[in-house]
């Protein structure tokens, strides 16, 4: 017996008998009225694609059956030709909407790759750029800017490859969640010079490269705002360890910064002290020029808990900052959920 055919007979034996045991299944042998054509055990399909439905009284073989009749075919009995599904049968699961870091339908952004040579560290360099589609479509506007680190390891291309953060910045744009910018994305290694990356020595000629280098190559290019209120700066573990220093200490240039799961400030013996003398000796002139300081940290990295150091300290000498934990370790989904918290926060109106 057809799927379709099995539907019927339970339904059908159900509003006969709802209270009668089940009964055996029966082969009906009665035939489609007015003919001599057996109605046999499946959906009869007729001349005109008229359907019978031949169904038997419990316990029956033979005579007038429940229910049988020649008419055109429902949209349940299209199913059994090839249309559509029969209602109540099994559907194929639907299927997910894209997540906020998968390509959807929206109105694309472009990646350009330009080149440098860093002036503290004497490298040739490459600095990716994302543009965002309302650059192209609206060639008289100028647009504020993200500079975007990476981690130990990587390069100036993982925010873009693995970060999807080009991804991340055009769903939410398409949804008016953010404001058009500019994400340029420049390498954050030394070459193996001064300790690398994550020292003291390394931060400090990374920051120099970036405001010496970078953020002139990017505004004398393209048509971004200038001032700290049209700048951002953040990262990820090394990265984040950068952003948070560099513009931490360059108050004038950056207005809003973020790190997302850095060692450094999660190091046992860091001191904000130290590393940013003065900082917390006026709160009042730090949240005037900051516009946003945002930290985020997955709840599993083994810097979760230098993080929470980090806020608490933060929030006794009040200073303005904003605590975002997600779920996760050290890892690329907790840092695309971090830029997608962070990216709608920045220059907005105050």
């Amino acid at each position: 017996m057809s799927n379709l055919a099995c539907l019927a007979a339970l339904a059908a034996a159900a509003f006969v008998a709802q209270d009668q045991p089940q009964p055996r299944r029966s082969v009906c042998r009665a035939t489609i009225p007015g003919t001599a054509t057996p109605l046999g055990v499946s959906p009869q399909v007729h001349p005109g694609r008229s359907v019978a439905f031949p169904l038997c009284a419990p316990g029956e073989s033979a005579g007038q059956p429940l229910f049988a009749s020649a008419v055109p075919p429902t949209a349940s009995a299209r199913s059994a030709l090839g249309g559509a599904a029969v209602p109540g049968a099994p559907q194929a699961p639907r299927t997910p909407p894209p997540r906020f870091d998968e390509v959807q339908n929206v109105p694309h952004g472009s990646v350009f790759i330009g080149a440098y040579t860093s002036t503290p560290l004497g490298l040739a360099r490459r600095v990716f750029i994302y543009l965002p589609p309302q650059y192209g479509a609206d060639p008289a506007r100028k647009f504020p800017v993200l500079y975007l680190r990476h981690g130990k390891g990587d390069n100036e291309s993982n925010w873009t490859t693995d970060g999807r953060a080009g991804v991340i910045l055009d769903n939410l744009l398409a949804r008016g969640a953010a404001v058009p910018m500019l994400i340029v994305m420049p390498n954050g290694g030394t070459g193996g010079a001064l300790g690398g990356g994550s020292s003291p020595e390394g931060i400090e000629a990374l920051g120099r490269e970036l405001l010496e280098d970078v953020i002139p190559l990017v505004e004398g290019g393209f048509r971004v705002l200038p001032g700290a209120a049209n700048r951002a700066i953040a990262g990820l573990s090394m990265g984040g360890g950068q952003a948070f220093l560099i513009g931490l200490q360059h108050p004038d240039t950056f207005a809003w910064v973020g790190e997302f799961s850095a060692g450094l400030i999660s190091e046992p013996g860091f001191r904000l002290e130290k590393h940013l003398p003065g900082f917390l000796d006026d709160p009042a002139a730090v949240n005037r020029k900051l516009r946003l300081l945002f930290l985020s940290c997955g709840t599993e990295d083994q810097r979760y808990n230098g993080h929470l150091d980090l806020v608490d300290k933060l929030k006794r000498h009040r200073i303005r900052c904003q605590w975002f934990p997600t779920p996760g370790a050290h890892e690329w989904m907790v840092w695309r959920r971090a830029l997608a918290e962070f990216l709608p926060k920045l220059f907005q109106p105050a």
